[in-house]
């Protein structure tokens, strides 16, 4: 991907992750990148094709996040496993906030677009190709089906953090819990 198309991306994800969908327009995605009247339009001729640009722009950065805090220090037990998971939300609903809230635009908007639906089940299918060896490393009996519960979990967990912050918000207990779980089920 050009710098440019980097630019428009990430400016468009600030808009949507301070301003909402509402608020997102070539016009506003311009004016937050510093860049000439049209430019967003030049790249992403319709609001859907910058929204799905949005979407494989959110994916690549969420997919780095979780590789950098992976790669630091992989898990070797259940407890770390967890700390990590926690260390994900901890850092979606705190420093990567207005990417997060992105996110949560764009998988409202999917509720109406099958192709950006298309693109969220791929990702969705390539996050499960990591999660899924990680939950039966760790004891699962049902990988596949633990791991849509995990998705459920931290989608709450994070939804509600970002709805209503808490100071000092630690998701460590929840995510052990329901691993603690899965070993056992």
């Amino acid at each position: 991907m050009s710098d440019r198309k980097e630019q428009v991306l990430d400016a468009a994800i600030a808009v949507l992750g301070t301003k909402g969908l509402r608020a997102l327009t070539h016009r506003a995605v311009d004016a937050q990148a510093g860049l000439p009247e049209g430019s967003t339009s030049n790249g992403f001729r319709t609001r859907e094709t910058l929204i799905g640009g949005i979407l494989d722009r959110l994916v690549d950065l969420e997919t780095a996040l979780w590789q950098r805090l992976a790669g630091q220090r992989p898990p070797h037990s259940l407890e770390e496993f967890a700390q990590l998971i926690a260390a994900m939300v901890g850092e979606v609903t705190g420093s990567a906030r207005a990417l997060t809230l992105a996110r949560h635009a764009i998988f409202h908007e999917a509720a109406f677009q099958p192709e950006l639906q298309r693109k969220i089940r791929i990702a969705r299918q390539r996050l499960a190709g990591w999660g899924e060896p990680w939950l039966a490393q760790f004891g699962s009996t049902a990988p596949q089906a633990d791991f849509l519960t995990m998705l459920a979990l931290l989608d709450g967990l994070v939804a509600i953090q970002l709805a209503c912050p808490e100071p000092g918000f630690d998701p460590t207990p929840s995510i052990l819990t329901a691993l603690r779980g899965m070993r056992s089920a």
